[in-house]
């Protein structure tokens, strides 16, 4: 891939080489003539495509529009570093996303999957994920957004920067806010440094859309919008169902029913959040089957009962009393 000369703004935000100092010449690459064939499994294999959408499937359940997105993501970079064989010139691509959808739905793993398919297709050098939300980037006085965007800008070269409800970067309704200065810095580095860094936007679908209407030039810089979609019911009970094995737990005929019932409540109520509620749910099932345990008159326990979740772990949720069943834990899309 043809990398664009130093200049005074790359040098400033980590990049490998000063200002005036070429970097050492490589040797160019042998040009394959037209009549040869590429076995284009094999590079794919050679890249640890499979291997890293496959991680993606056993991690997340369902989201199946996502994932061909990004096989076909995937399939274009290969092909392209394919054709670049035969000396055929493609530009470095834009490959700054846009992730839309709900809380829970995993936007935050699959940035992180992202960033190792570019690293090994040879798009990203270091292929890590700087997940980060407004605090992180804009400052509380005059001069302090700045320094603080480049720092985080600084820490995701290489990589991929995930910025977790960009919409508040930018508060139309506060003419000194200071979100505006870490967006005229992003704008610059997106469009200077793009082919040593990848800026993931993610957030509500209709927020997301008032971002950009209010910010053209980000809206311009975005080459993938891609769509979350909730889980259904069937996919939650899954995502159930493999939290809790990667907690040494199951659940019993009897709870796995229950919670179906729980599920099918849950996803009409306040502040529901797919997997991220899913995970709260499993958790205070822990919990209540911790206390049934401790509260049996009879206090030995075998391992099967101290790893099977039962249906009075679930239905003492304030779900099946018709009441919300309160805020998610936080962190990670």
């Amino acid at each position: 891939m043809t990398r664009p000369a130093p200049t005074a703004e790359r040098a400033s935000f980590g990049m490998r080489r000063p200002v005036g100092v070429p970097e050492p010449a490589e040797p160019a690459p042998e040009v394959l003539p037209a009549d040869t064939l590429v076995d284009l499994a094999q590079a794919r294999r050679d890249a640890g495509i499979d291997e890293v959408l496959g991680a993606l499937d056993r991690e997340l359940v369902g989201l199946a529009p996502v994932k061909t997105r990004l096989a076909e993501i995937a399939a274009l970079l290969l092909v392209d570093r394919t054709r670049a064989r035969f000396g055929v010139a493609t530009p470095a691509p834009t490959l700054h996303m846009c992730f839309t959808g709900n809380p829970g739905t995993g936007k935050t793993t699959v940035a992180l999957r992202l960033a190792d398919l570019l690293h090994r297709l040879g798009y990203l050098r270091r292929g890590h994920l700087v997940a980060v939300t407004r605090d992180d980037l804009v400052g509380q006085y005059v001069g302090h957004t700045a320094p603080k965007t480049k720092d985080v800008i600084k820490r995701a070269m290489g990589g991929v920067l995930f910025i977790d409800e960009a919409y508040y970067l930018y508060k139309v309704e506060n003419e000194r806010d200071y979100g505006g200065e870490a967006i005229e810095i992003l704008l610059q580095v997106m469009e200077n440094n793009r082919d040593d860094l990848v800026v993931v936007l993610a957030g509500y679908a209709d927020r997301m859309d008032t971002f950009f209407a209010a910010n053209p030039g980000m809206q311009s810089r975005i080459a993938h919008h891609i769509t979350f979609p909730d889980y259904t019911v069937g996919e939650l009970a899954q995502i159930s169902e493999l939290m809790a094995d990667g907690l040494g737990y199951r659940f019993s005929a009897e709870a796995r029913e229950v919670l179906g019932r729980y599920l099918r409540a849950r996803v009409g109520q306040p502040w529901f959040a797919n997997a991220r509620s899913v995970r709260n749910a499993v958790e205070r099932a822990r919990l209540r089957q911790a206390r049934r345990l401790l509260e049996r008159p009879d206090p030995r326990v075998d391992l099967a009962a101290l790893t099977t979740l039962e249906a009075p772990d679930l239905l003492a949720s304030r779900v099946f009393r018709g009441e919300p069943d309160g805020a998610t834990i936080t962190g990670g899309s």
